[in-house]
């Protein structure tokens, strides 16, 4: 597979702004893999395609609010970071980005918020666009922790729009999101509400969590057409013992597993024995999905409508089938089904 396969007309217009009123109300396109039938449902329908002791597995990642603005020392210029990752507790050093990137150098320092009440020090270049900082704060571990996130913005991406909106803090995030260390949501699990979940509980379709800290590497453009030579960010996962076995055991029944994203599906693919059943384990995945690819423990998945020539696109596709996969994404074009982080979902049976 090519990378200009994975193109399809497309205007920004179609990217959702803002998310809909209700988490459960955004619109569904149900494709079914055996028939190549294509449905036009609403997202609380879902239920409707599964049956008792099937499950769903959600990523229960929570996003922290990653983006930071602040100034250069000496010469006020103001400057962007966005956290990425903690690498040192007790040293306070975080990897970020920096924007723009080409005004800091090694030994800067940065001030954020009222009375430069929080400092950094850049102490290495990482990347050609990174930077590690060491925070420079007085108080204790908990009150840098909740001083940097009290300065910190929802990290929502800026191709959804540019400015970010206290609704935001909420409706970018899994009501079930518990496990710190995102900067990207899982935006397929976006659309369950409580209402929707004490229904899943009520039909008996039980639920289980994976851990998948989802990075930037996201929103990386693809810029080679021969998809074997392009790498995806790694992303820090944890699958625990809990997980394994009621996966394992649903597999063992005949009941259907659903993958909840594509932050789901990778963590699954990558925690996946040779013997088709779930391993326990915790570690770094960078493992890039696309077609032709063999899926060992799914049948079903969710997935919000991504943009062309995206890594999500790609792998929707290889589980969908590519000629049925881009078909429906056609249809949705043409339907005015909503794309993005916001957008609406599709389901694949």
């Amino acid at each position: 597979m090519k990378l200009s396969q994975y193109g399809f007309e497309f205007s920004p217009e179609l990217i959702a702004k803002y998310p809909t009123d209700n988490r459960d109300d955004s619109r569904l396109m149900v494709v079914h893999r055996a028939t190549g039938k294509i449905e036009h449902r609403t997202f609380k329908d879902i239920l409707d395609y599964f049956e008792e002791s099937d499950r769903f597995i959600f990523n229960d990642t929570k996003v922290f609010p990653a983006r930071l603005y602040g100034n250069k020392e000496k010469t006020g210029a103001e400057i962007e970071i966005f956290l990425l990752r903690e690498l040192n507790r007790e040293l306070r050093l975080w990897d970020v980005l920096v924007d723009p990137a080409r005004k800091i150098r090694i030994g800067n320092k940065l001030y954020f918020g009222e009375d430069d009440i929080l400092g950094a020090e850049v102490i290495d270049n990482t990347t050609s666009r990174g930077r590690t900082l060491r925070f420079l704060y007085d108080g204790s571990y908990e009150e840098f922790k909740q001083t940097l996130y009290r300065l910190g913005e929802t990290p929502l991406p800026r191709w959804v729009r540019q400015t970010v909106e206290p609704e935001d803090a909420e409706r970018y995030q899994t009501i079930f999101a518990e496990k710190e260390g995102a900067v990207v949501a899982p935006t397929a699990g976006m659309h369950f509400s409580k209402h929707l979940l004490k229904r899943m509980e009520i039909k008996g379709i039980e639920r289980s969590f994976v851990t998948l800290h989802a990075g930037l590497g996201n929103f990386r453009t693809v810029d080679v057409e021969d998809l074997s030579k392009h790498k995806v960010d790694s992303e820090q996962f944890f699958v625990t013992e809990q997980t394994a076995e009621e996966v394992n055991a649903s597999k063992r029944e005949g009941h259907k597993i659903v993958a909840i994203g594509t932050t789901v599906m990778r963590t699954l693919e990558t925690a996946v024995s040779t013997h088709g059943m779930i391993k326990p384990q915790s570690g770094w995945t960078n493992k890039f999905i696309f077609a032709p690819y063999d899926f060992t423990v799914a049948d079903a998945m969710v997935s919000n409508l991504h943009l062309p020539e995206s890594t999500q696109l790609m792998m929707v596709a290889a589980f969908g089938g590519y000629d049925l996969v881009m078909e429906a994404y056609k249809v949705a074009v043409e339907e005015g089904y909503r794309f993005g982080t916001y957008g609406d979902a599709m389901l694949i049976i």
